[in-house]
């Protein structure tokens, strides 16, 4: 059981979760300064993937997990249902990069490749969309095409750090995070020059995971680009999301919409 919060507490973790879930131009502020973070953290982990682990990397590695376990606590404060929460998958994803971060001085660079893995919490917000979508014009007219695009490169970023966490070293010519990286994006194009080959069954099992799943994710990356673009704005009267950019009229009720547009020269 938990012991009843205070009443100075309860005002602190109410504050605390306005900042992640309210509405407030504080709170927008706040939310795009952890998409920040979690991008350069990955932008930093894709540059210095291939570096050995210095003490400048390693302290560099300790600073950003201090950050991460900060968002990790406060997330886990503010949850309604903690248990349910720590079954969250992005929640998971925190609980790998951190265990990575602490881990991989010890356990070499092919642990610190699962690093990688924080790429997973990318717009992985509900509130956080609902920013971009209000803030971003651009976000907002392509979302599919980015979101399929993220999820694309997420996907290769978490594939190769297990290809090499699991199989490095164990395999002919995967040694390195460059040699993992070569053989998840040959293999998800289905290219499959030869020069590295899995020998074995969880090998094997990994490439046939890399090929079902990344073919599936490219077609919809390919389908968001090329096909016309909807924009997400709700009717009021059926409550249909997607509409062509130039839509006066929903299509599903005929009910007037009113799309955003900067207008015609």
């Amino acid at each position: 059981m938990l012991a009843p919060m205070s009443g100075s507490d309860r005002s602190m973790r109410d504050r605390v979760r306005l900042l992640y879930e309210g509405r407030s131009k504080r709170a927008t502020r706040f939310r795009y300064a952890l998409l920040i973070f979690d991008a350069v953290s990955i932008i930093f982990f894709l540059a210095t993937a291939t570096m050995p682990l210095g003490a400048e990397l390693i302290a560099a590695d300790a600073g950003i997990a201090v950050v991460i376990l900060a968002d990790f606590a406060c997330r886990l404060w503010i949850a309604e249902n903690r248990l349910q929460h720590l079954r969250q998958v992005y929640v998971i994803i925190d609980v790998l990069v951190l265990a990575s971060l602490v881990a991989a001085p010890f356990l070499g660079q092919g642990w610190a490749a699962l690093r990688l893995l924080r790429a997973l919490r990318l717009v992985h917000s509900y509130h956080l969309l609902k920013d971009l979508r209000r803030d971003v014009r651009v976000f907002r007219l392509h979302e599919d095409a980015i979101v399929a695009a993220v999820n694309l490169l997420v996907f290769i970023f978490a594939m190769t750090a297990l290809v090499l966490v699991l199989r490095g070293g164990q395999e002919p010519g995967l040694n390195t995070y460059v040699d993992a990286l070569y053989f998840t994006v040959t293999t998800l194009t289905t290219t499959g020059y030869g020069d590295i080959l899995m020998t074995t069954g969880t090998g094997r099992l990994l490439a046939v995971g890399i090929m079902v799943v990344g073919v599936g994710l490219f077609l919809r990356l390919a389908r968001a680009i090329f096909l016309p673009a909807k924009v997400r704005q709700k009717c009021e009267g059926c409550g249909l999301l997607r509409h062509d950019p130039d839509a006066i009229h929903c299509k599903h009720c005929g009910r007037e919409i009113k799309i955003e547009t900067e207008g015609s020269d």
